[in-house]
């Protein structure tokens, strides 16, 4: 069960970033690929430099949590 909730999180960040950030390779690469939230994590944190204060904030944001 927390590995599923561990995924789900990364997978909805990654993809939601790629497709903000228009990267449509990267979208699909990681909406077919599921590799428990690892290729989410390198794109997110290498590719579109993010960093754990932005995830953490957008993850707040989302669940409107002040």
């Amino acid at each position: 069960m927390i590995v599923l909730v561990w995924s789900i999180f990364w997978k909805c960040y990654s993809t939601w970033t790629a497709a903000k950030n228009n990267n449509k390779k990267w979208f699909i690469a990681l909406v077919v690929l599921n590799t428990v939230g690892i290729l989410d994590m390198i794109y997110i944190f290498h590719v579109s430099k993010k960093n754990w204060s932005d995830v953490k904030s957008a993850f707040k944001s989302g669940l409107k949590i002040k």
